[in-house]
């Protein structure tokens, strides 16, 4: 193939632009603001899950403890009930000796019952606790993934620019080559998944770092400007310049 040497010229500027678009889609692929929101969103599962589950042992203590002071209360009612048919006088002698023992019983009972208060009362300070700080860590989480999301946003807005910037200079490149030679460039790029060209410099090309030997560098070297090389390991586009070593 026969192509202009100044057009081939500029396929090493149009490398330049593809390899600039390939660093930044890496970028956006492996950005570390990307593992920050991913870190700070499995946070904010973790303590989510805390909070609920320290809100359950919370309305599970209130419901007990309702549960409790009511039971209290009607023993307090049943006491009070039978000390009211002590104080009127009519209770029989027999009668009289079952409420003071009911009485005594309930007496127990509401001690009991009371112990069982107070000790719900100090689980429930210790679950109080334990909310407060799923919760602080919940808040925490949320704050962290802002500020990830934040520096998320503001790289890919900086690749999104960049990729804006180096499109464009690619297209205003490409606008100058020949379409032969740009077609083939863009063949033996989607080949090779980077670029379709690379310098010779020291006898060397530059795509794949394996230098020219024997047939290959003669046949390079007596070749006419105007002719497209193409690098026999790698496939590529060879671009002679003054550097090349021929």
């Amino acid at each position: 193939m026969q192509a202009d040497h100044f057009d081939q010229q500029k396929l090493l500027t149009l490398a330049a632009e593809d390899v600039a678009l390939a660093q930044l889609a890496h970028r956006r692929r492996t950005l570390p603001e990307n593992a920050a929101v991913t870190a700070a969103e499995d946070a904010q599962r973790e303590f989510t899950a805390d909070v609920v589950r320290a809100e359950t042992v919370v309305r599970d203590l209130d419901r007990e403890q309702k549960r409790l002071e009511t039971d209290v209360d009607a023993v307090r009612a049943r006491s009070d009930k039978d000390q009211q048919r002590l104080d009127s006088g009519a209770a029989t002698p027999k009668e009289m000796t079952s409420l003071q023992q009911e009485m005594a019983s309930l007496a127990r009972r509401q001690g009991d019952l009371e112990d069982q208060v107070l000790e719900l009362m100090e689980r429930r300070e210790t679950a109080d606790a334990t909310l407060a700080t799923a919760q602080a860590g919940l808040d925490g989480a949320k704050a962290d993934q802002a500020r990830a999301e934040e520096g998320r946003d503001v790289a890919l807005a900086e690749i999104a620019e960049g990729e804006q910037t180096h499109t464009a200079k690619r297209a205003e490149i490409a606008g100058t080559i020949s379409a032969p030679l740009l077609a083939l460039y863009d063949r033996v790029a989607t080949q090779t998944g980077s670029t379709g060209a690379a310098a010779l410099h020291a006898r060397r090309c530059e795509g794949c770092r394996i230098e020219l030997y024997g047939t290959e560098l003669a046949a390079a070297r007596n070749a006419d400007p105007h002719t497209v090389l193409r690098c026999e390991n790698c496939n590529r586009i060879l671009v002679r310049t003054a550097e090349s070593g021929l």
